[in-house]
């Protein structure tokens, strides 16, 4: 009986031995209030100033050609913007229910056949539009007249008519959706889309 405390004994001083030395060899780690030693405080400054010395560089490259670029980009989009707006051709608008040309409208006309008079590789499509009121084959035969008034009136000023075709889309291309007179006072138009010969 004695010899099985004794084995029972053993067995637990070595575990305990072997517990001890388990945790003893954990690693090394600082104590609050346990000197930290001059040469290990230059050790971990110097491993932080490299790590920030080589990721500054790297993110202030990634922002100037970020930013070069956008820069870059408004650049060319405000570049195209600029050339759109003076190549495009400028609306012309109607009074509600009429086709014929306002006064305004024929001064427009006579700029845009000063354009295509001045490129004669250009043709140009005149697309009628109107604002949502009526029906649907009213609108459309309205857009129809109101298109082919100012290829009249191009005609007039000495366009020849083989380089104007005319379409019209009525009340189904608003370019206000609002319900509203001055919503409708911008659908009421003729819209021009200038291509090169083909």
């Amino acid at each position: 009986m004695r010899k099985n405390f004794a084995i029972i004994g053993m067995v637990g001083l070595v575990l305990c031995f072997s517990i001890m030395v388990m945790t003893g060899c954990a690693k090394k780690s600082v104590v609050k209030g346990q000197a930290v030693t001059t040469e290990e405080k230059a050790a971990v400054e110097t491993a932080g100033k490299d790590v920030v010395k080589k990721e500054e560089p790297a993110s202030k490259e990634v922002k100037d050609v970020t930013v070069k670029e956008a820069v870059e980009e408004e650049a060319t989009r405000e570049k195209a913007t600029v050339a759109k707006e003076e190549g495009a051709f400028k609306d012309i608008t109607f009074d509600f229910d009429k086709f014929n040309l306002i006064p305004e409208a024929r001064e427009t006309l006579k700029q845009h056949a000063d354009k295509l008079t001045q490129n004669k590789n250009d043709n140009v499509l005149i697309e009628g539009h109107c604002d949502e009121r009526g029906t649907t084959e009213y609108n459309l035969a309205l857009g129809e007249r109101r298109a082919k008034e100012a290829m009249k009136y191009f005609v007039e000023l000495g366009i020849d008519g083989k380089r104007i075709k005319t379409i019209s889309y009525g009340k189904e291309r608003p370019l206000d959706p609002g319900n509203n007179e001055e919503a409708w006072a911008k659908n009421r138009r003729d819209h021009f889309v200038v291509t090169p010969k083909k």
